[in-house]
């Protein structure tokens, strides 16, 4: 898809970085061998497999050389001065907790990640289920400690093949979670079966019951919940997709006593990479709620974060 000076001067507004770089080397139409030539005239050594990563979001400039690198690319590629350096999170401008780090580290994700393929596997799980996702609304609600007290989920799926009769469904607690006391609440069209957690990861898996067997092609409605309350602060909320699917709507809901300064959207490609696509989401003075709506969920990672302070 080609990019023009509406596009750049759009992402070079909301970042993220890697997307703005990548735009503005599409628009001036400069390989990454000519702007490291560039690059070399003004005294600056940087490779042409940094640059790829840069703009592929791999890696983000951090160390001075590379910070200068950044302000030099501005000159380069004729963009206003600090409108790159910016989407880092330095120079003036600078968004404030700009692609912060998230709860969990990198680590624990994969920690999590790991935990949950046995999980499912304990549970005889096949690799999709059987089940495509229609439509998913899911509300999380975060109480007066900013603790995640619980989300529930009303959840429309379409059976891929004969005789699907569950879903298996995952919750993922906050830092300090204990899934043991987590309880599980199947409250429309289903009914709860067998549970499996891991109290190191905060992990809990829930088989939900259906009332029939599915046919290939048919249709289900159905609505369950997790009461958690059992971990520490809550900062973000997010939810991870295998398979492409239809809509995801998910709403979080604050306590009165218990308002965040700040919430956001975001999106990611993999655990491990940037967090794209973010956007301030309005938190409504009556409800004391913010949402964001995916018409088509393609696999990846969607969620809204959220500042205390």
């Amino acid at each position: 898809m080609g990019h023009t000076e509406a596009d750049l001067a759009q992402v070079l507004h909301t970042g993220p970085f890697h997307l703005a770089l990548r735009a503005a080397l599409a628009v001036r139409g400069l390989p990454l061998q000519r702007v490291q030539h560039h690059l070399a005239h003004r005294g600056i050594k940087v490779g042409v497999t940094s640059l790829s990563y840069w703009q592929q979001g791999a890696r983000r400039p951090q160390r001075p050389e590379s910070l200068r690198a950044v302000r030099a690319l501005e000159d380069v590629l004729q963009l206003p001065g600090n409108s790159l350096i910016r989407l880092l999170g330095v120079g003036e401008g600078a968004p404030v907790d700009f692609e912060r780090p998230a709860a969990r580290s990198y680590r624990s994700l994969v920690d999590v990640s790991g935990t949950v393929e046995r999980l499912l596997a304990d549970l005889e799980s096949p690799a999709d289920g059987g089940l495509h996702t229609v439509g998913h609304h899911e509300r999380v609600r975060i109480g007066a400690g900013r603790e995640l007290m619980g989300r529930d989920s009303q959840h429309v799926v379409r059976a891929h093949r004969d005789g699907v009769d569950r879903y298996l469904a995952i919750h993922l607690g906050d830092p300090g979670c204990d899934p043991g006391r987590v309880e599980v609440s199947a409250l429309e069209n289903c009914r709860t079966g067998r549970v499996r957690w891991h109290r190191e990861t905060g992990v809990l898996v829930a088989e939900l019951l259906f009332d029939a067997r599915l046919r290939a092609g048919e249709t289900y409605l159905f609505g369950y919940g997790f009461e958690d309350g059992t971990g520490g602060p809550s900062s973000e909320y997010v939810r991870g997709f295998s398979f492409a699917g239809g809509q995801y709507v998910l709403q979080v809901r604050f306590d009165e006593g218990a308002l965040p300064v700040r919430c956001r959207r975001f999106a990611q490609a993999t655990t491990g990479a940037p967090r794209g696509a973010r956007n301030n989401l309005t938190l409504s003075g009556r409800h004391r709620t913010v949402h964001l709506v995916e018409q088509g969920v393609r696999p990846g990672i969607l969620g809204i974060d959220w500042d205390w302070d």
